[in-house]
């Protein structure tokens, strides 16, 4: 028989932890067995930094940690991507920085932190088009952006993934398809997210038609869900006011058929990551279960819990492997 395909569990771990500590984050991802994180929101002892706002010496303490509680990083979980395309004021709250300017700083600054803590993946996003204005006609500016994004990851041995979510011009399977394509890197894949598809009122039907639409560009996939049937599609995304996410068993976004039809492609994928020297293809968990916003989430330790668990399942009834730590990795931490 052929090996069962595999995944590799991660999540962003700021949502794990109460007070966002390092520690509580680190504590809460090993007792649940996780050995990866995606890198977003944490304090050190100097209060909540985003990663690209860490100190050399924040970051040399948050490694001695990872070693200390056997952690690893899957992702840099980056804001690249969540400002203005354009100068344009539209009544949002969204900053506008010109684009060599942030190419220079912000994206550079993405790639040390990538460097610094020897992972391959740079998580980010598609830019927001003017509020209310139709993001197909923002398209050709984003693809000259996002593509050279993509060169600068790709000179720094790094992959970029585009999220798909609302608000940005990237906030459909064929939108984000569509950026993809035109874009044409290597270093540049796209990151389903159910969830942030079934927030802005799409079916379950139609969440799955646009992980169809986006599977040919797939690095890897964040998972999240969302129930709420009083949603209708189409408008702005007051993201502050979403407080349905569900776990994955239980949401709108037809992750049972999605990981049935993702399993056969997984072999494929993963050759084609390691190729770019990442380990294998993460499923992020981001589950949002207490609450999510424009630029995090919280599901607490419990919450996580309860997130991981469901997707267990739902893997081991598609037949998708994955590995959680036992009793050989704790005797082997201990140097039995």
């Amino acid at each position: 028989m052929p090996p069962t395909p595999q995944v590799i569990l991660s999540g962003f771990a700021d949502e794990a932890a109460n007070n966002k500590l390092a520690v509580e984050q680190f504590a809460a991802f090993a007792a649940l067995g996780l050995e990866y994180y995606s890198l977003r929101f944490v304090d050190v002892g100097q209060g909540v930094k985003n990663v690209m706002d860490l100190t050399k010496s924040e970051i040399s303490k948050l490694r001695k940690l990872e070693d200390e509680y056997g952690m690893n990083v899957a992702s840099i979980g980056s804001p690249i991507g969540k400002v203005k395309l354009i100068d344009q004021e539209d009544g949002s709250k969204n900053r506008y920085v010109p684009f060599k300017q942030y190419l220079q700083k912000d994206v550079a600054k993405a790639c040390e932190r990538a460097h610094a803590f020897e992972t391959k993946l740079i998580r980010g996003f598609s830019f927001y088009p003017p509020k209310g204005e139709d993001p197909w006609d923002y398209v050709p500016q984003a693809v000259d952006q996002l593509g050279q994004i993509a060169e600068a990851c790709h000179r720094s041995d790094l992959t970029f993934g585009l999220e798909v979510e609302a608000n940005l011009i990237g906030q459909s399977g064929q939108l984000l398809a569509e950026l993809h394509k035109q874009v044409d890197h290597p270093a540049m894949v796209t990151i389903f997210d159910g969830g942030n598809l079934i927030s802005q009122g799409y079916s379950n039907i139609e969440c799955y038609a646009q992980y169809v639409e986006m599977k040919p560009s797939l690095g890897w996939m964040h998972i999240k869900d969302y129930h709420d049937p009083s949603l209708t599609r189409g408008g702005h995304v007051h993201e502050e006011m979403l407080k349905n996410f569900v776990p994955v068993d239980i949401g709108d976004s037809a992750h049972e058929l999605i990981f049935r039809d993702f399993r056969e492609m997984l072999p494929k994928l993963e050759k084609k990551l390691k190729k770019r020297g990442i380990p294998g293809v993460f499923l992020d968990l981001e589950p949002h279960l207490k609450g999510g916003g424009q630029f995090g989430g919280f599901s607490g330790p419990d919450g996580f819990g309860v997130a991981l668990r469901a997707v267990c399942k739902m893997l081991d009834a598609a037949e998708i492997g994955y590995h959680l730590r036992d009793f050989d990795d704790v005797k082997a931490a201990r140097g039995f």
